[in-house]
């Protein structure tokens, strides 16, 4: 058997050159594409998932059509001012009910980069104009139903403070 070289000319690989084997696994967290979106996207879907049980005492937890990919798109643009890009962010989850707001989770997307911002998305209940549709859910399923709206809250924070020599 004959072991031949690999070339991998990947833009984020500077580690690599001092380090042959090593080949960083998220270039998708520097770059905005669609696969930085459909990663968000799923890595949103598992924290709700998480936080259905345990923080929204929930059965079901009914999104909108497109709602994450719509999050993700907003969420990497903010980042894209930023120093470190989606590396630096944290991420912190809330829900907005009707009595109250719920943090469901806190998420950092690389432990190994220092935090340079945080982003504060609350998602909000969907409003009553959905008739008998949540009564009749709430009684098919155990624990109840949350309908997410299709209007979402984001603010980001920054961690840091430029300064400018002269």
């Amino acid at each position: 058997m004959e072991i031949l070289p690999v070339q991998n000319n990947h833009p984020h690989t500077e580690y690599q050159a001092q380090n042959k084997w090593y080949d960083d696994p998220r270039p998708h967290l520097l770059e905005p594409s669609n696969s930085a979106i459909h990663f968000l996207a799923k890595m949103l879907e598992q924290e709700i998932r998480s936080a259905k049980k345990t923080h929204l005492s929930a059965g079901e937890v009914l999104l909108p059509n497109g709602l994450l990919q719509r999050v993700s798109e907003h969420i990497l643009k903010m980042a894209q001012a930023e120093c470190c890009g989606l590396q630096g962010m944290t991420l912190h989850l809330l829900y907005e009910g009707e009595e109250d707001c719920r943090r469901m989770s806190c998420l950092k997307l690389d432990p190994s980069t220092p935090s340079t911002f945080e982003v504060y998305l609350t998602f909000k209940q969907a409003n009553a104009g959905w008739g008998f549709l949540p009564q009749f859910l709430k009684r098919i399923t155990r624990g109840g139903t949350v309908i997410l709206s299709t209007d979402y809250e984001m603010t980001k924070k920054k961690l840091y403070r430029a300064v400018h020599r002269q």
